[in-house]
């Protein structure tokens, strides 16, 4: 399997039912009459990101750790979404962008040095195989679920079909 055919698909699937799953919340909000608001900042923990951050980041790791593995310039993705259509939105332009990228483009990148952000004045570098399988990867995964988590524990009627895109 090619590095770009383990990546991109898998991205895009997990993409395209976060927006779904953004639906059916914005469905269930309308049918209890929960401002939109409550559910896009909530959280399962306080000291955890909300909702929509969660969103916004499953996007830029997708985004953002294609680019790397590309070795193109990685995009600036500024987190200005304040609804379920804004974000929806973000996760479309999102799968856009990736499906722009080409297998050619990845190739050698398993074995290519990465540079990346560690924090606000750190950086790692890293083989292109280990900053998919311990960086880009985990984390995309990470705060995909937890959106779903999140949405699940607020009520709204999702399960694992709805998180792997195939219900």
């Amino acid at each position: 399997m090619s590095f770009y055919d383990a990546s991109v698909p898998a991205f895009l699937q997990i993409l395209g039912s976060l927006s779904g799953l953004l639906t059916k919340a914005e469905a269930h909000c309308a049918a209890k009459n929960i401002q939109p608001e409550v559910l896009l900042g909530a959280r399962l923990y306080p000291d955890m990101l909300p909702l929509s951050k969660q969103i916004q980041l499953a996007c830029d790791f997708a985004g953002k750790g294609c680019a790397r593995l590309a070795h193109i310039d990685v995009p600036s993705t500024p987190d200005t979404e304040k609804t379920f259509e804004d974000l929806r939105q973000r996760l479309a332009k999102t799968s856009d962008y990736l499906k722009k990228f080409t297998p050619a483009q990845f190739e050698g990148a398993d074995s290519r040095d990465v540079t990346f952000p560690v924090g606000p004045d750190k950086t790692l570098t890293l083989k292109g195989q280990e900053v998919l399988n311990r960086f880009v990867f985990p984390n995309f995964y990470f705060h995909a679920a937890t959106a779903h988590g999140i949405l699940r524990h607020n009520g709204v009627e999702i399960g694992k079909r709805d998180f792997l895109g195939v219900a």
